[in-house]
């Protein structure tokens, strides 16, 4: 235990005498958790609607304000005909087009409903449909309110948005860029740790002493473990002052998951570290497969969605388990029952690439 502490206290010395390494490790998470959540946001806002209003009446003016009103859509076109209104669409000024009829008013009073015409540019085939469905619940919600809904007799439909009310984006994002800065900061950062050392001509010294190669790597793990620790608290307490953001469940499950968490990828940086030759090339390789994990993990896009092959091979990628446990014990209060399957996984993940650490590291 002696020699542990020693090594330990090399390695905080040196993360101490970096002038650049501190700030890329606090400031640079902190940074991206304010930021990536309002820029990585699939709500897709400012639509350009074009109206064509045959009616004029006063249910299809309120329709217009109603729809102009939601924070979706701005109006960029009014005009008389379709055909006219076409042409803001082939231009690029409109997205979507809504056609009112006449008798717009008339027919909802006299039959209970009315016929209204959405033409979107599907050119961004995810912005045309979105902003499709945007405009139809709209419209569908006026309906509901002017008392037009038709199937009256079934007693309505009630929906209920479930662990996430107001479907916020961010509450769904959040969760998961807390799990990737772990991930960047344990496999990127613990990747440039010993070839560093090797370019420096100091792990030669290491080499010569009779510490054993697991008690070193165990050495170069335990700091960024620390550190990782001390990053996840920062960023639940930037979740909540900035998004208002608690857990329903239990952070201790979330702080339990990341300690395993934390050596399996500190492993896999360690891992790469020792067979690296140049900071360069850790760099590169490490580069490589985080950006394949990242996409592969279902932080920005939901795995459900991926081709089969591909959800098949997010079981091989650990950041998907760890981003699967923030977003339930934050969303939904999962207890530790709820993800012990993905427990077990990343402790697999954790001796399996540590193992490899150990064995690929040559002490010569």
């Amino acid at each position: 235990m002696g020699t542990l502490r020693y090594l330990l206290e090399k390695e905080f010395k040196q993360i101490k005498r970096d002038r650049f390494l501190p700030r890329i490790i606090f400031l640079m998470p902190l940074m991206q958790l304010i930021i990536l959540p309002f820029a990585a946001n699939f709500e897709i806002r400012n639509i350009n609607l074009g109206i064509i209003d045959n009616d004029h009446s006063v249910l299809s003016t309120q329709l217009t304000e109603k729809i102009l009103s939601s924070g979706y859509f701005r109006l960029t076109d009014v005009s008389p005909t379709y055909d006219q209104a076409l042409t803001s669409i082939e231009s690029n000024a409109s997205d979507l087009l809504l056609e009112i009829p006449s008798d717009f008013e008339k027919n909802l009073g006299r039959e209970g409903q009315a016929n209204v015409l959405i033409a979107a540019n599907a050119v961004n085939g995810t912005k045309g449909g979105m902003g499709s469905s945007y405009l139809s619940s709209i419209i569908m919600d006026f309906n509901q309110e002017k008392g037009f809904v038709p199937g009256t007799a079934l007693g309505g439909i009630r929906s209920t948005n479930l662990f996430n009310p107001h479907l916020s984006y961010k509450n769904f994002m959040v969760p998961g860029i807390m799990a990737f800065l772990l991930t960047i900061i344990a496999g990127f950062l613990s990747a440039l740790n010993i070839v560093s050392e090797k370019e420096k001509g100091t792990i030669e010294q290491i080499n010569v002493t009779p510490v054993p190669k697991s008690l070193f790597l165990l050495s170069k793990l335990i700091p960024f473990w620390i550190i990782g620790f001390i990053l996840l608290m920062i960023g639940a307490i930037v979740a909540w002052v900035v998004y208002g953001l608690l857990p329903v469940g239990n952070m201790g499950i979330i702080y339990l998951f990341a300690g395993v968490y934390l050596i399996a990828f500190t492993g896999f940086g360690l891992l790469i570290s020792s067979v690296s030759s140049t900071q360069q090339q850790a760099m590169f390789t490490a580069f490589f497969f985080m950006i394949i994990f990242i996409l592969l993990s279902g932080l920005f896009t939901p795995i459900s969605s991926m081709p089969e092959w591909a959800q098949n091979l997010t079981l091989l990628n650990p950041i998907r388990y760890f981003i699967e446990v923030t977003r339930m014990v934050y969303l939904k209060g999962s207890q530790f029952t709820d993800v012990i399957g993905q427990f077990v996984v990343i402790c697999l993940f954790a001796v399996f690439f540590n193992v490899l650490a150990v064995i690929s590291y040559r002490k010569n």
